[in-house]
């Protein structure tokens, strides 16, 4: 006879690019999406929420990474045969829910959403296939100030969430000043050669990561990364990309120098001097309302790597050293960027609606956060637990559990089969500060026992020998069942830190 064949069992494992969140992080990102939408609130940004699916042509294909199937997004077809993705941002969502209900809702509309997003990307260190957005979106607003204010706003926001002047920047930057640079180095116009001209924003984009010769690569014939991917690059000659890079390479002591280095190469192109007005614009509002080089600074090489971008760019950096678990120096990459998109709504509606906004890469912020000491995911004290040392009295340990819950209390009683001793290593692993317990001697007395496991923990390490801790029980206190509710808040009370 064959031996029976064993079922096949799936593999436990994640895919690629995917993580799971613990219960530390996920109360860590709670408390700091508190503080962000507390800071958004106060500058008049209301909520919205919109699908995770959307129709793959409203989302559009603005996405860097074009030699990646569906060109980048997670797409599947609907029974109907239409074409659905999930969302890559929560910027194309929202230019669909702008043009399906332009007509009643206020102008300009300022909105903010936090929500996962998914990108089809080559996974890597630090690049996911599935990260949470946090988006303040203002639209029908077409002068610059909007563009200022969200850089205002994403220097207010690292602010309230710890981040000290000096450890962070926003850099500041303008689509057309860039198209002036190209458009005096004899690249073609986008609209004439946008395969081109996107190649060269993303080539600039990743110069933070690849370095000038990195950038210089992928501007000319190409790069082949660590992996030996090759990389098709924009193919321009030598003197084309050293203008490119003159301009992205271009540093300053302050704002208004940049701004004049910028309006000498531009000089002769009507797009780029019209980028060079709205930087100026930006520049005056920022000094007028106090946010100064420390906090707002004017950086050439930040492009974005969205295609749809028109206008204005920016993204905030973290400056303290920030390094891995090993102690070892690495590269965060912006946690907060953004900029102006007049032609995304455009796309549906036939007619410009101006549009501007900013996005926190909330998995990256909170990492940088905890790096620099700040959101630690120290575990949560856990439930108080009810022992079950009866089990036909499961009733009326329900009964004593509610009875801390009605006092707002979080309790818990023990569902599991195992003996006393169990139970209290459980209670110890859910980091439970106190247990209740009521065996038959308390019942007979109308009594309950509480532990303190916190206090009894710290106590037991003076204690020597199984007399002296029998003798002892450290922690440990008896109450009339009338004063349970008193004695546990008490215990609480004590560890409240």
């Amino acid at each position: 006879m064959s031996k029976k064949t064993e079922p096949a069992r799936p593999a436990a494992r994640l895919p690629k690019g995917l993580f799971d969140i613990s219960s530390g992080e996920v109360r860590a990102t709670e408390e700091m999406l508190r503080t962000i939408r507390r800071v958004f609130e106060s500058y008049g940004f209301e909520p919205l929420d919109t699908p995770a699916i959307e129709y793959s042509d409203a989302l559009g294909k603005f996405l860097p990474d074009q030699d990646r199937p569906n060109e980048g997004v997670f797409s599947f077809k609907d029974d109907d045969g239409q074409w659905l993705s999930l969302r890559y941002d929560l910027t194309a969502p929202l230019a669909r829910y702008v043009a399906e209900n332009y007509q009643t809702l206020p102008k300009p509309f300022r909105r903010y959403q936090v929500g996962p997003v998914w990108r089809n990307e080559k996974p890597g260190p630090g690049r996911f296939r599935q990260f949470m957005q946090f988006d303040a979106d203002t639209v029908g607003a077409s002068s610059v100030a909007a563009d200022a204010e969200l850089c205002m706003l994403a220097a207010d926001t690292l602010e309230a969430l710890g981040v000290l002047r000096g450890q962070y920047v926003v850099k500041v930057n303008n689509r057309k000043v860039l198209d002036g640079v190209l458009e005096k180095a004899g690249i073609a116009h986008p609209e004439a050669n946008p395969v081109q001209h996107f190649a060269v924003m993303r080539a600039i984009d990743k110069l933070d990561r690849l370095g000038v010769d990195g950038v210089r690569a992928l501007l000319g014939k190409g790069r082949k990364d660590e992996s030996g991917d090759f990389t098709k690059g924009a193919e321009l000659g030598p003197k084309q990309i050293e203008a490119i890079l003159n301009c992205i390479e271009l540093r300053s002591d302050g704002r208004g120098q940049t701004l004049s280095a910028l309006r000498g190469l531009v000089s002769g192109s009507q797009t780029g001097e019209q980028g060079i007005a709205e930087l100026t614009e930006m520049d005056a509002l920022f000094s007028g309302a106090s946010f100064d080089m420390d906090r707002v600074a004017l950086d050439p090489s930040v492009v974005r790597g969205l295609e749809y971008y028109t206008g204005p760019v920016f993204e905030a950096d973290l400056l303290a050293p920030i390094t891995d678990d090993k102690g070892q120096p690495i590269r965060l990459g912006s946690v907060v960027s953004g900029g102006r998109y007049d032609g995304l709504i455009e796309r549906f509606t036939g007619e410009k609606v101006p549009a501007t906004g900013v996005s926190i890469g909330v998995s990256r912020l909170l990492f940088g956060l905890q790096r620099l000491g700040k959101y630690q995911m120290s575990p949560a004290q856990g439930p108080v637990v009810v022992l079950v040392l009866d089990r036909d009295r499961i009733a009326g340990y329900q009964k004593m559990a509610q009875e801390l819950r009605s006092a707002g209390i979080r309790a818990e009683i023990y569902l599991g089969e195992a003996g006393m001793k169990a139970q209290m290593k459980y209670a110890d692993r859910r980091g439970s500060p106190c247990v209740v317990i009521q065996g038959g001697d308390e019942l007979a007395k109308g009594e309950v026992t509480i532990k303190d496991l916190i206090e009894g923990a710290e106590r037991a390490k003076e204690i020597t020998g199984n007399v002296a801790w029998r003798e002892e029980r450290p922690g440990q206190f008896t109450v009339p069942a009338s004063e349970m509710v008193a004695a546990v808040r008490q215990v609480l009370s004590r560890h409240k830190s």
